[in-house]
């Protein structure tokens, strides 16, 4: 699905079909940390662009599933990926090269997840 929507709590786009595509740079298939490491640069921008997905998502999924009856599994479950999702924004980037990788993925992984909620609530 390739919807560029305007958010309304930023002034920038929720670009639903280039933000999976960054995430998948840092990822195996299925998810998994196989894929090719960036070189430091690279990585430092990766971090930069998969935080600023995440600041776009965030509101966006926070809501939609506001929007859906209190007692709905769809609604805990996107606000609780909401609420990790905000975790890991709080994490530093890491000394390390292992450590960064590691931050990195896992704010990936965050990317992949909100654009799914996305997606799946916008549908409803």
């Amino acid at each position: 699905m390739s919807a560029t929507v305007e958010s309304s709590n930023a002034t920038q786009p929720v670009d639903i079909a280039t933000m999976p595509s960054t995430a998948a740079m840092l990822l195996g298939p299925d998810d998994a940390p196989e894929a090719l490491l960036p070189g430091p640069e690279e990585l430092d921008t990766l971090t930069v662009m998969l935080r600023d997905h995440l600041e776009l998502l965030i509101p966006e999924v926070e809501r939609q599933a506001g929007q859906l009856p209190k007692k709905s599994t769809r609604r805990y479950c996107a606000l609780a990926c909401v609420g990790e999702a905000r975790r890991k924004l709080r994490l530093g980037d890491g000394c390390t090269p292992p450590t960064r990788v590691a931050v990195v993925r896992k704010l990936a992984r965050c990317v992949n997840a909100l654009c799914d909620h996305y997606q799946n609530l916008r549908a409803e």
